[in-house]
């Protein structure tokens, strides 16, 4: 394989920079041209199309956001939109894909890959940590210590108040972000997609928090359950101690990527690309205890993501 195309597809996600550089300055090791396809599927069907060169990439790796840039593209799911896509690389040589994305990111891999013959690698490139094949995606581990900052800093407020602070953070259906940042910054519940709540159970939690010398409480809430201004209108009317909603939004998916997201970047990068080396396509890389795996990407995005309870029960014993 001479001759690949990289693109980076759906949301940002911190560590996608890193990413294309493992990629680029990997394929150039083994002798390939890289082109990259700006904007995601939307570029490939406009034929957004750019070389890419060691020096393309150079300066990145500790940037957020996406060099390539990125957008969803409802066209992608079409017939005429997919003909297209091949179109384009086919009028630029491509022998080779790297898509760095989510679950909808693959799908669109995996028609390239199965109905077309276009050898394509997906890269697990998304906060929402919502891919049950990977133990992490790209992005999780930055978002997770983002919402944590934030935490620790209205702790601080609501402790001099003596309030209830309800954070939304993101995920989509997936509540692994505040599972993961609500542990890590000692909140005192967590509310996520997965479990179903009991207002009145999470009020007897509070009091009784505070009748064992608590002068605040973190509830972190994740997106796909409710959001924060309606979960707290919902508390607060059941509680007498005042509840302060906070949103965290965009800020999760940017800033500089964490040194877990940098490593999963190279390692994801390159395997990539050693994957189109050897010939191989319709496989996604992933990491699972400690080791980076690949897989049919059929498999990968047919796997229905699990909760990890475990997590979640160590959150009930500790939090109080």
């Amino acid at each position: 394989m001479k001759r690949i195309g990289l693109l980076t597809s759906g949301g940002d996600a911190p560590g996608m920079n890193a990413a294309i550089r493992a990629v680029v300055r990997t394929a150039i090791y083994f002798g390939m041209e890289v082109y990259g396809i700006e904007r995601g599927y939307a570029g490939l069907l406009n034929d957004e199309i750019v070389p890419m060169e060691m020096r393309s990439v150079s300066n990145i790796v500790q940037c957020g956001g996406t060099k390539l840039r990125t957008a969803r593209c409802l066209e992608m799911l079409t017939k005429e939109g997919q003909e297209r896509a091949v179109a384009t690389l086919n009028k630029h040589g491509i022998e080779g894909l790297v898509v760095i994305g989510g679950d909808g990111s693959f799908r669109g891999a995996r028609v390239l890959s199965e109905q077309y013959g276009v050898p394509t690698i997906g890269i697990p490139g998304t906060i929402d940590n919502d891919l049950e094949y990977t133990d992490y995606t790209l992005g999780f581990d930055t978002a997770v210590n983002t919402c944590l900052d934030i935490i620790n800093k209205l702790r601080d407020t609501m402790t001099s108040h003596e309030r209830i602070s309800v954070v939304e953070v993101m995920g989509r259906h997936c509540g692994d972000i505040a599972l993961y940042s609500g542990i890590a910054s000692g909140a005192e519940i967590i509310v996520v997609p997965e479990i179903a709540f009991d207002i009145e159970e999470i009020v007897s939690k509070i009091n009784h928090s505070r009748a064992n010398g608590k002068h605040s409480n973190i509830i972190v809430i994740a997106e796909g359950v409710m959001g924060a201004e309606q979960f707290a209108k919902q508390l607060q009317s059941v509680t007498s101690y005042s509840v302060r909603p906070t949103c965290i939004g965009h800020v999760q998916r940017g800033g500089s990527p964490s040194m877990a997201d940098r490593m999963l970047a190279a390692q994801f990068g390159n395997k990539a690309v050693r994957l189109l080396a050897e010939g191989k396509g319709n496989r996604v890389v992933g990491i699972r205890n400690n080791q980076i795996i690949d897989m049919d990407i059929i498999e990968a995005v047919s796997m229905k993501k699990t909760f990890n309870h475990e997590l979640y029960e160590t959150l009930q014993m500790i939090s109080m």
